[in-house]
């Protein structure tokens, strides 16, 4: 049986990178307002660790994204499948990303692939050659995290 998994993302501002790689990706983020409710009315959670983004409650520092065809629990909004956990932490970036992820796009789409990405924010790195097996950009996400677009 396959394992279900997320990959966590250390962030400045996990909403607002939530928001970028949702639409990078194509995926949904994750509403947990009915499970910040529940824990809010039961008093088991503080106003103070959440927070508001584009209309919707968060635990505060954190937001989670899924990919839209994977099941997700209903009452928690927490996707079972194929997601990514955006963790706010108080030390910044310094060096290279020892894991990335790849952007594959449409045959011969490579161009428009990397101009929807930069118009939700990517930055353009490095263009690497790799002859007769095509070329890929090395690009940069809003908080400076590497990722490539082939």
């Amino acid at each position: 049986m396959p394992l279900n998994w997320k990959l966590v993302v250390d962030s400045v501002n996990a909403p607002a990178l939530a928001d970028f790689w949702a639409a990078a990706l194509e995926y949904e983020i994750e509403d947990q307002g009915v499970l910040i409710e529940q824990l809010l009315d039961s008093g088991r959670l503080d106003e103070s660790q959440v927070l508001e983004h584009n209309g919707r409650k968060n635990f505060r520092g954190f937001a989670a994204i899924r990919h839209p065809d994977d099941p997700f629990d209903v009452m928690t909004g927490i996707g079972w499948g194929r997601r990514i956990l955006f963790q706010d932490v108080p030390e910044p970036k310094t060096t290279k990303n020892r894991l990335h992820i790849d952007l594959h796009g449409a045959p011969g789409g490579l161009e428009a692939l990397v101009a929807r990405l930069e118009g939700l924010g990517a930055r353009r790195v490095e263009e690497i050659d790799h002859g007769p097996a095509g070329h890929w950009w090395v690009l940069r996400d809003p908080e400076g995290n590497e990722f490539c677009a082939a």
